[in-house]
């Protein structure tokens, strides 16, 4: 049972009983019985505004760009405030997300052929592996090519 449920049942329940023995029975503290909320202030509704202008012209901003755009209007804000403004008003900047998942159009998937299949012989399944290997004065590909039943280095 959420809280607004909680408080709408003490505030319509019997009220011969206190207040404090509603919420008692109910397992609600009475601070949380009491609470207003209170709203933003008139500095964060200036600067949500200001947001709001600045996302309507420029949607694929981020947090730091928004940041920016107030600190260039001459505002101290931080990015943490920002984004939680941001997020109180629903906003979302529009860029392409990751499809990793997602095949291209015309691609093919082939299938795993050695899903199910164990190494049973040698030289029966051959694997390769390329690593990239730092030096000391720039770098090193290593190419190396395994017997899987052996578990054995080719080449």
């Amino acid at each position: 049972m959420s809280v607004a449920q909680q408080r709408t049942l003490v505030a319509h329940a019997d009220p011969a009983n206190p207040v404090q023995a509603r919420c008692q029975g109910l397992r609600l503290s009475r601070g949380s019985f009491y609470y207003q909320p209170c709203g933003e202030g008139a500095y964060n509704l200036e600067r949500m505004r200001l947001l709001d202008d600045e996302f309507t012209n420029h949607n694929f901003k981020g947090m730091l760009g928004l940041r920016d755009h107030l600190r260039l209007a001459g505002h101290a804000v931080n990015a943490k405030r920002v984004r939680r403004l941001v997020r109180l008003m629903g906003h979302e900047p529009v860029y392409p997300k990751p499809r990793l998942r997602v095949p291209g159009q015309g691609v093919t998937p082939y299938p795993y052929l050695l899903r199910d299949r164990p190494a049973t012989a040698p030289d029966e399944v051959w694997s390769t592996d390329t690593t990239y290997v730092p030096m000391a004065k720039g770098f090193l590909y290593l190419a190396a090519m395994l017997d899987w039943h052996a578990r054995y280095v080719l080449s």
